[in-house]
């Protein structure tokens, strides 16, 4: 804006119009560019998360910003609209994109006002009416934006300090609009202000747009804040339920032939929610010992706490003495009466270190495999469905007799990163070798977690290695 901060001094001349047309030729390819890539982002991502809504705000706010300066370019290049009186008709007239930026000037001396034809449009005010004054100018203005509109002309005035803050006015038609205000005294040759010269910018979408930014903003911290709280409090409950015990432990406790036992579980990539799974050993009443591993499907605090839950219900029923498929059963009857209900997938297996007998049955879950000899194989799967899947349900049994130093690995989904059913049985067959060299139960698991645990999981993971010991 040229400076009139004195009378004398000569005003600056306006860029060349070709120069103009070159930045307004600039800003319109930038224009297309971000609306472009705009575009390709709305194609990604789901549109309703909290992420999606700001990126698409902050887009919008940068294209409007973008809009403003072709506008104001414009402006620039043509020239004003004419004052009060003499606004033409077409692409100029009221309404026109242009009109957002008006420029006025009070003169202190007469008293007089001059607005360009832009500020009516901008306050909504009749062209054919006489431009206010600095004093009715607050007229215009809300009552809580007054006092600051009035100590920035005071400052301006008295203080020669340049204006620059924004204000609300409330139009005739009862719209509320956002005025930027840039202004200037025009000093005497004595010293004294003369006048106030100004230029005054609607700024109400710009504004608009940059509190859609930062609600959505707000939003996405919120979110995350969120999803932080749930993750902490997801993996405080499932370390509170799944077994203490760290490196190997061995069951049952007393006695020659016992199970070397370790197991891990595998983070899913983001780590940003906990899943449903888990495993377990536990030495039962009469000295045999449970292990298990399962599923529930989601994420998220609710589906852990119901992990927790089914968890609880397992222990209780083999303590009780119910046979692994007995408990798929009522399992599955329990998941099925839950207020929320889930699918799982579960494999129980209940091993007797006096014979080395292996009985199980599983819901709809990997089987178990059998390392021996420096070779592996699939257990023979009984029947059983998902968890939840259907009421009165039936699951079989299998039973395997076990030698000493073989090894049984039980896993849940997604332990082998991008493959599952068969295609993760194979891989995991492949590692026979190495888990036969591997020696104790931690060891394996630490050579299945070196394969397989570094790898960009979608999921969470558990594994649980039984070596039969004696």
């Amino acid at each position: 804006m040229p400076s009139h901060l004195s009378a004398d001094r000569p005003a600056a001349q306006p860029p060349g119009r070709g120069s103009v047309d070159a930045l307004i030729s600039q800003t319109r390819r930038l224009k297309g560019d971000v609306d472009a890539v705009r575009r390709d982002a709305e194609g990604d991502g789901t549109p309703d998360h909290p992420r999606e809504r700001w990126q698409r705000a902050l887009y919008d706010l940068a294209l409007h910003q973008l809009d403003d300066l072709d506008e104001h370019l414009a402006q620039l290049r043509d020239g004003p609209l004419p004052t009060a009186g003499k606004a033409p008709s077409g692409a100029r007239a009221q309404g026109s994109l242009l009109s957002r930026v008006g420029s006025a000037e009070w003169n202190l001396l007469t008293d007089e006002a001059s607005w360009s034809g832009e500020l009516y449009q901008i306050l909504g005010r009749d062209p054919a009416t006489p431009p206010l004054t600095l004093d009715e100018l607050p007229s215009l203005v809300l009552d809580e934006d007054r006092p600051g509109l009035t100590a920035m002309v005071t400052n301006c005035l008295v203080d020669a300090r340049p204006i620059d803050g924004e204000f609300r006015v409330a139009r005739p038609d009862g719209d509320v609009r956002t005025v930027h205000m840039m202004g200037e005294p025009v000093l005497d040759t004595d010293g004294s202000t003369a006048s106030m010269w100004a230029v005054l910018r609607d700024v109400s979408e710009l504004r608009r747009s940059q509190r859609v930014v930062s609600e959505t903003r707000d939003s996405l911290d919120h979110q995350r804040e969120a999803a932080r709280t749930e993750h902490r409090l997801a993996v405080e409950l499932q370390e509170a339920v799944l077994p203490p015990w760290r490196g190997s432990l061995r069951l049952p406790h007393r006695g020659p032939r016992t199970l070397d036992l370790a197991a891990r579980c595998l983070p899913a990539a983001t780590r940003t929610l906990i899943g449903g799974d888990w495993y377990d050993a536990l030495e039962l009443t009469d000295g045999d010992t449970l292990l298990s591993v399962g599923d529930l499907t989601g994420q998220g605090v609710g589906v852990t706490s119901n992990m927790t839950m089914l968890l609880g219900a397992v222990r209780g029923m083999a303590m009780a003495g119910a046979p692994p498929g007995q408990l798929m059963a009522w399992l599955n009857q329990l998941l099925d009466a839950t207020v929320q209900p889930a699918l799982g997938s579960a494999v129980c297996c209940r091993y007797s270190p006096a014979t080395r007998t292996l009985v199980w049955a599983q819901a709809g879950h990997p089987a178990p495999l059998l390392f021996r000899g420096g070779t592996g194989r699939v257990l023979d799967t009984p029947d059983g469905v998902l968890l939840g899947a259907t009421s009165g349900a039936v699951y079989g049994q299998a039973e395997e007799t076990l030698e000493a130093d073989d090894l049984l690995l039980l896993h849940t989904d997604g332990l082998v990163p991008g493959h599952t059913g068969a295609a993760a049985a194979n891989l995991l067959l492949g590692l026979a070798p190495r888990l036969a060299a591997a020696g104790g139960a931690e060891d394996c698991v630490r050579v299945i977690a070196q394969e397989f645990g570094t790898s960009e999981r979608e999921d969470n993971a558990c594994v649980l290695v039984a070596k039969v010991t004696g």
